[in-house]
């Protein structure tokens, strides 16, 4: 996989994944890469800099790994936001995990009755399709997917 940094011919810039530079040159010929701000097709890659891991050395360097912090070292192409994002995000996930019960495949019958006062409300997570979602959803149903962290799609 290779994070691009894309422009379009209107100036916003963006990011996005692809398996490999062939595929982003095949995908952008057949039009299928748009801003997602403006929607133009006509887009390419940006000038990048590598992004390389390491120790920083000097008044700027990151404090030295403890059992609190972990190592010193920041996953490649995460600035300070991105970073505190997926920590929230996996704070989010990790909570829900340990404090919901996991109803696995039944959560969309689980989550309706709880809707319709059939059995009482609890904090639950658990599996469902994308046409059950919608038809939740489409019900009033107040459900929400589960954050998953870029890291753990790899």
């Amino acid at each position: 996989m290779i994070l691009y940094t894309l422009a379009c011919d209107n100036g916003h810039r963006f990011e996005s994944w692809f398996p490999g530079s062939a595929a982003f040159d095949e995908q952008a010929a057949r039009k299928l890469v748009a801003c997602p701000i403006c929607r133009s097709t006509a887009v390419a890659k940006t000038i990048m800099a590598p992004a390389v891991l390491g120790r920083v050395e000097g008044p700027s360097a990151a404090p030295p790994p403890d059992a609190e912090t972990g190592p010193a070292v920041a996953p490649a192409l995460l600035d300070p936001t991105r970073m505190a994002a997926r920590s929230f995000v996996k704070a989010i996930r990790e909570r829900v995990l340990s404090e919901a019960e996991d109803v696995g495949d039944k959560f969309p019958d689980q989550a309706r009755k709880m809707h319709d006062g059939d059995i009482p409300h609890r904090h639950i997570h658990g599996q469902a399709t994308l046409d059950e979602a919608r038809a939740l959803l489409e019900d009033g149903v107040a459900i929400m997917p589960l954050p998953v962290p870029p890291d753990e799609l790899n």
